[in-house]
């Protein structure tokens, strides 16, 4: 009896203890279902605020893109317009300017104009008169040329015929600045050619020195004179050593 009335009190016990772990379990299983519920509540929340930032961001950079490149075209176009109005300040500047010569030419032509009319020719007189001007400009050009060349000619004769004159002729001066050099040598023939001649007032029979680093080599006598060269032969008894070219030459008989 005692046995039987202890299995039922284990039973009961057992049972009371099942029922009690039941209703923790049932309670952990209620709580760890609504922390699942509230965890995939606030995932899903999580997803969208992600997914809504996701698409927050992309139209920022879309905007900030087109932003840039809104810039970018504002100031190409503010750069174009600086070099355009730049570019137009030039051309304004230059068309004031050539207005500013038209007029000044314009100016000038009037008064040129007056002149011709206070002449009181026509201006195709004015231009035979100007043509028949520069006719007798270029006539007396021609004549001072032809004097110069008689000149020298007479200058030649008259120094000719001076050597047959009693005493025979006298030397004749060239310029005391005339400096030359000797270009050619002929040891030969006892002739040079001179950097020098009737442009730097070379005449013919003239008489020079010439000399190697401030020393006397020979003398030599002009025989023909050319416009900027001449030929000398070296004087007998006056060559001291051999002319070489690169030799200085001086007047022997330079103009006071």
């Amino acid at each position: 009896m005692l046995l039987r009335i202890s299995l039922i009190v284990a039973i009961i016990a057992g049972l009371a203890v099942g029922a009690l772990n039941f209703v923790k379990v049932k309670a952990i299983i209620t709580e760890t279902r609504a922390e699942r519920d509230s965890e995939k509540q606030q995932k899903e929340t999580a997803q969208r605020e992600l997914a809504s930032t996701k698409n927050e961001l992309q139209k920022t950079t879309t905007e900030l893109t087109q932003t840039k490149d809104s810039l970018a075209s504002a100031t190409a176009a503010k750069e174009k317009a600086e070099k355009t109005a730049d570019e137009q300040g030039k051309r304004a500047s230059e068309l004031s300017d050539q207005l500013a010569n038209t007029k000044q030419q314009l100016n000038d032509t009037q008064a040129e104009l007056q002149r011709y009319v206070t002449t009181g020719f026509t201006p195709e007189q004015v231009l035979v008169l100007g043509k028949t001007l520069k006719r007798a400009q270029d006539d007396v050009a021609g004549a001072q040329d032809e004097n110069r060349l008689l000149s020298r000619k007479i200058e030649r004769l008259e120094y000719a015929l001076l050597k047959y004159q009693p005493g025979g002729a006298p030397p004749v001066p060239l310029p005391a600045n005339l400096k030359g050099e000797i270009v050619v040598s002929d040891p030969k023939w006892n002739f040079v050619v001179l950097n020098v001649g009737e442009d730097q007032g070379v005449k013919q029979d003239g008489e020079l020195l010439v000399n190697r680093n401030g020393q006397l080599v020979a003398k030599v006598k002009v025989t023909s004179v050319q416009k900027d060269r001449c030929i000398a032969n070296v004087l007998p008894g006056w060559k001291i050593s051999e002319v070489l070219e690169g030799d200085q030459v001086i007047p022997a008989f330079p103009q006071s």
